[in-house]
């Protein structure tokens, strides 16, 4: 007979996992894409995520491309939908960049019906 030599994972850090995944799939992160791909975006999860909030996240340079994706998305492609800006969040992270410590400026922007 054979043991089951395999480690019994924790359950409870699975669920965690889990749910981190689904947390994360509300989040748009703005980068270097065209706006209409940011817009579709939007627009996609928040018909996928029914009742749930989407969250538009930028950084540093792409903070004023996150504020037109909302603008465009809620005026043009979800004027009928009622989407409405929930919260609004800012921050700074830092980071060492050649040895000298930086801040760069972050930014989430809360959609939701």
């Amino acid at each position: 007979m054979e043991e089951n030599t395999k480690p019994q994972e924790n359950t409870t850090e699975i669920k965690k996992e889990e749910q981190k995944t689904k947390e994360d799939s509300n989040i748009i992160f703005i980068g270097n894409k065209p706006i209409i791909n940011y817009v579709r975006s939007v627009s996609v999860q928040l018909n996928k995520a029914q009742g749930k909030d989407v969250i538009v996240r930028s950084r540093g340079k792409f903070i004023s491309k996150a504020v037109d994706v909302i603008e465009i998305s809620r005026r043009k492609f979800l004027e009928k939908e009622n989407v409405k800006i929930k919260d609004i969040k800012i921050a700074s992270e830092s980071f060492e960049k050649n040895g000298k410590p930086t801040f760069v400026s972050t930014m989430d922007i809360v959609l939701g019906k």
